[in-house]
């Protein structure tokens, strides 16, 4: 399994309005896609000084289907959210190998 994680910091002048976005458009796009099996919207506890920091966690079966995600769809979604947001907000993104679940 393989997490795809996208952390973003928004300016709060659009969080309530990004929050909603991602929600109702953005992360059923990616889930749409069906390289994923399961995602998280969370809120990084703590106020930043410029803004509101989330975090999305995509849970991926395998490599290849991130890499599918990677090549095929990320772009125009990338760019659409952009495009939405541009010059509000900053993101970076980490990808992990889970080695083990404990539940």
């Amino acid at each position: 399994m393989i997490l795809y994680n996208v952390t973003v910091s928004i300016d709060p002048a659009v969080a309530l309005e990004w929050v909603e976005w991602m929600r109702s458009k953005h992360i059923p796009d990616v889930m749409a896609t069906g390289c994923f099996l399961e995602s998280r919207f969370s809120r990084v506890n703590g106020e930043e000084e410029n803004g509101f920091t989330y975090a999305t966690t995509y849970l991926a079966e395998s490599q290849e289907k991130l890499d599918t995600y990677q090549t095929t769809f990320a772009p125009a979604l990338k760019q659409e959210h952009s495009e939405r947001y541009l010059g509000k907000f900053a993101a970076f993104r980490t990808f992990l190998t889970v080695i083990e679940e404990f539940k």
